[in-house]
């Protein structure tokens, strides 16, 4: 795949494109400077959630207790909770002052401190390791919400899934930079004769300083096009706050299809983020991969996350919201039964680039469909409701999965079939969402009076 081909907001366009794509005054570089940010962060959860520093956890810190796997997830669990807790509330504020962007670089110099930290675990440090990634994972959470926030005010209605896909492409792109970067070290690493505590933290660090550097266009170019909204009389920041969340769920019955998808999001995303969270702890636990294969293994899977994102984006936006995102659905119910059933290498590399596909996909589609149902003064508070709804999946859908392993003493295949519900149950879910009701009502929202 060539980058310049596939990100065509990269290269020279017309302006006829450009205005087919992009919202009025909006350019290229300012949509790149946005996608910048997907491909700055992605490499947090690629190496720290996905890759490294999980595995890391349950076989060194957790020192490979029968508990390590369950640990963990319940860590993630608390840090989603707590996004749980703040996400509408911070979405609300961003809205009524115009600040997704200063709280955009807070919450990311919050996530980049605290994986720095990480640097310094080491075997059974478990509760500085608990209380380090539930700090990292808050943060980094958080201004994915924010992040996302932006792609209304970036893409016409029509396409947002196109632009969407652009940016969870370059994510996945950044996450294999942020891998590969971090597989060169510990390959060397590994051939001076250290042990993963002497390598593993540094590789938090490569993360941190990629997340750094890569971040710094966003801040630069993206603009914060939303205006500070009239404030309530006699009501100070957090009564100000609340009462716009009472606002919202006052009329919460004229949203009743974006709540729908919404908890649809929260089963189909509960699959997605156990995938995301247990991927390389399945493939050590089960297929027996050394960490060099975990690795490689992820590379490839962010090399056909990036294609699905960028191909369904544009598919998206042809054939409609909800058949894109049953299509991935369907794709993640044959890979949870290609992963169960997978007794040699090559099927469960087949469940795993199959998942890949779907990941980036279901990611993007999502998004877009949050976006498209979003009212227009409200859209960081919606977007709130999208990362509240992502991480209580990423409670539900992970918990179960240390829960069901750590009770059937390890049968780590049975946690996975178990998982491939939350994509049934979210596909049914699924086919009660009536798209265009759903954008009308975002169309004439009530405001707070």
């Amino acid at each position: 795949m060539q980058i310049s081909t596939k990100l065509d907001f990269i290269s020279p366009v017309t302006s006829q494109d450009k205005a087919k794509y992009l919202a009025p005054n909006v350019g290229r570089r300012e949509v790149w400077s946005w996608a910048m940010f997907d491909f700055a962060n992605s490499g947090y959860t690629t190496v720290v959630i996905t890759t490294i520093f999980n595995a890391y956890f349950v076989s060194v810190v957790a020192r490979n207790q029968d508990w390590g796997t369950f640990a963990w997830t319940a860590t993630l669990a608390a840090s989603y909770a707590l996004i749980i807790l703040t996400a509408p509330i911070l979405g609300a504020y961003a809205d009524a002052y115009a600040a997704k962007k200063r709280l955009l670089l807070l919450t990311t110099i919050g996530c980049i401190l605290f994986t720095s930290l990480l640097f310094f675990i080491g075997p059974g440090d478990l509760w500085l390791a608990v209380i380090l990634i539930i700090l990292a994972n808050f943060f980094f959470g958080s201004g994915e919400n924010l992040i996302a926030a932006f792609l209304p005010e970036l893409a016409r209605s029509e396409t947002l899934g196109k632009i969407s896909g652009w940016g969870w492409s370059l994510g996945y792109i950044g996450g294999i930079v942020s891998l590969g970067c971090s597989f060169a070290y510990v390959t060397w690493a590994q051939e001076q004769g250290q042990q993963p505590e002497q390598f593993v933290p540094v590789t938090l660090l490569i993360t941190a300083f990629l997340f750094a550097i890569s971040c710094v266009p966003t801040f630069l170019y993206l603009r914060e096009r939303a205006q500070p909204q009239p404030h309530l009389h006699n009501r100070n920041v957090i009564s100000e706050v609340f009462a716009r969340l009472g606002d919202t769920i006052k009329h919460v019955r004229d949203y009743r299809d974006l709540m729908r998808f919404l908890v649809c999001l929260i089963s189909y995303q509960a699959g997605i983020q156990t995938v995301v969270v247990i991927a390389a702890i399945y493939a050590q636990q089960v297929m027996n991969f050394d960490s060099n294969d975990t690795m490689l293994l992820v590379v490839l899977v962010n090399i056909t996350a990036a294609l699905g994102a960028f191909v369904f984006g544009n598919i998206q936006d042809k054939i409609g919201h909800v058949p894109t995102i049953a299509l991935t659905l369907i794709g993640w119910i044959v890979m949870v039964l290609l992963a169960w059933g997978a007794e040699d290498r090559a099927t469960f590399w087949l469940a795993a680039n199959i998942a890949g596909l779907c990941l980036g996909a279901a990611q993007s589609a999502g998004r877009a469909l949050i976006g498209y149902f979003s009212p227009a003064l409200r859209r960081a508070e919606f977007f709130g409701l999208w990362g509240l709804a992502v991480k209580l999946s990423s409670i539900l859908g992970p918990v179960t999965y240390g829960l069901v392993s750590w009770i059937s003493h390890g049968d780590h295949r049975l946690a996975m079939l178990i998982t491939g519900s939350y994509f049934i149950i979210g596909l049914l879910i699924l086919m009660s969402v009536n798209v265009q009701r759903g954008r009308q009502a975002a169309l004439c929202n009530k405001e707070i009076l």
